[in-house]
């Protein structure tokens, strides 16, 4: 065991310590297990389930980590959306995240939000506030959740559609303009005054 393994250990980061090595894997694209971040971590086989009843317990605390890392950056050093081109802008760092560090986002999002992981559903819920929160501050009269999820769902498309090679393959500063230019198009969009409001009961005839 190493040195810093054992003082990790002692002054009880072990947890810190063995996530930090699964993140390492996992963002090397290297297979991970319980075992293999022990062996990572410089620690005992049986260790890491000290903290993690399984691989999925050790999966949704990497979610949770991703996901407060995605919040740090998209409220790193801005103040709340006060207009269109401002959720455009929080857009960009989310597909910048997602392109940045495509496995952790995978993982993210790759499956149901584990409800029995509170570090997990807290984290989400704040991901999910902030979006709520940034959609009410330009649009005040719209319904906040639904737009949240509409806004959320196009910057979540646009991160896959880069990260899988569905849109040509661009540098990043391209890409912070297509996203930029996607959301200022449906965020600033008028419908033509002949189309049905949907919201609007129709008359029978």
């Amino acid at each position: 065991m190493s040195t810093l393994a054992k003082d990790s250990y002692h002054h009880g980061d072990l947890r810190a310590s063995l996530l930090a090595a699964a993140m390492q894997m996992l963002e090397a694209g290297e297979p991970f297990s319980l075992r293999a971040i022990a062996r990572q971590a410089g620690v005992s086989a049986t260790a890491p389930y000290r903290h993690f009843a399984d691989r999925d317990a050790l999966e949704s605390a990497l979610a949770a980590q991703g996901l407060r890392d995605l919040l740090a950056d998209l409220t790193n050093g801005r103040e709340l959306p006060k207009s269109p081109a401002d959720l455009g802008e929080l857009a960009v760092v989310y597909v910048g995240f997602a392109l940045r560090r495509p496995a952790l986002f995978r993982l993210m999002f790759g499956n149901a939000c584990d409800e029995g992981s509170e570090e997990r559903v807290e984290a989400s819920a704040q991901i999910h506030e902030l979006l709520q929160t940034s959609m009410l501050r330009v649009f005040p009269a719209a319904e906040a959740e639904a737009l949240a999820a509409a806004g959320w769902a196009l910057a979540h498309g646009l991160a896959y559609l880069h990260m899988d090679g569905k849109l040509p393959e661009m540098p990043d500063d391209e890409v912070a303009d297509h996203v930029r230019a996607a959301f200022h198009a449906i965020l600033t969009a008028r419908a033509s005054p002949d189309y049905p409001d949907p919201t609007v009961p129709r008359r029978k005839s």
